[in-house]
């Protein structure tokens, strides 16, 4: 079998892409170390879910809502990334809620009546954690005027900025890659609040990934060797930990607590 891998979650620029590609490279040669035969290739426009559920999938990243609500039994966890960007702490990381700068919104009771944009309905940071932010404010299960579903954290800050919508709540990791590869992306946009923490984005093999070959992969992140510690720096990655479904489960209490208010849904 020819193996695929895909690292699509954190693409914000040539330079960050290239980063996870060189990962996905110094993993490669680990696992060959240990005596994989079958070649590996990268692909750099999967399409989402779907990818995460071929036969063939060998790595990837992916987000923590659709792993819990979709994902479990089609991919196996190894190891979640601790990035060094504010609204981290250790493998956790949070949303920034983010407002238009004049937008007149001091507090997110103020955002009552409001649009928000959202990246799409099976985001965590997109959705999920705004969805538990706003619900103990909404009344008879709405809380905004309306949603518009933008497609990436990208464009719901550039919806915000221009004034289409009033809120967004944005994965603080893309907003860290943003903040220092692109930073006027960021003019005229303040962080309101943070989310509720919760597990971030896990790399993760396929369920047709062999055992040793999970475990080898497994093992590279968790202690990585000098060639693949010494590329973790330029993602801001400070390390990887282990992680397991119990500590994703995490994330379905935020959407169980915010359907418990009568919030089932971003609205």
């Amino acid at each position: 079998m020819r193996w695929k891998a895909a690292f699509p979650m954190y693409n914000v620029s040539d330079r960050v892409g290239a980063g996870y590609e060189a990962l996905f490279e110094a993993l490669v040669d680990v696992l060959r170390a240990g005596g994989m035969r079958n070649a590996v290739e990268l692909e750099r426009d999967p399409v989402l879910p779907d990818f995460w559920k071929r036969p063939d999938m060998l790595l990837s990243q992916t987000c923590g809502y659709p792993y819990l609500t979709q994902l479990r039994g089609q991919v196996r966890l190894l190891a979640t990334p601790a990035y060094a960007f504010e609204g981290c702490e250790g493998s956790d990381y949070a949303s920034a809620i983010v407002v238009r700068d004049g937008g007149g919104i001091a507090t997110l009771a103020d955002a009552r009546g409001r649009t928000a944009a959202a990246n799409d309905g099976a985001s965590n940071s997109g959705m999920n954690a705004l969805r538990h932010a706003v619900a103990p404010l909404a009344r008879d299960g709405r809380f905004f005027s309306g949603v518009i579903w933008s497609g990436s954290h990208r464009a719901s800050l550039a919806l915000v900025k221009g004034g289409a919508a009033d809120l967004a709540a944005i994965d603080c990791v893309t907003l860290g890659y943003l903040r220092r590869e692109q930073p006027s992306s960021l003019d005229g946009i303040s962080i309101l609040r943070y989310s509720a923490p919760s597990p971030g984005l896990p790399f993760v093999a396929g369920a047709a990934v062999p055992h040793a070959l999970r475990e080898q992969l497994r093992e590279a992140l968790l202690g990585p060797a000098a060639a693949l510690a010494e590329l973790l720096p330029a993602l801001s990655i400070r390390h990887f930990a282990p992680c397991s479904t119990h500590d994703y489960e995490r994330i379905g209490m935020l959407q169980a607590e915010a359907s418990a208010l009568g919030y089932s849904h971003l609205a």
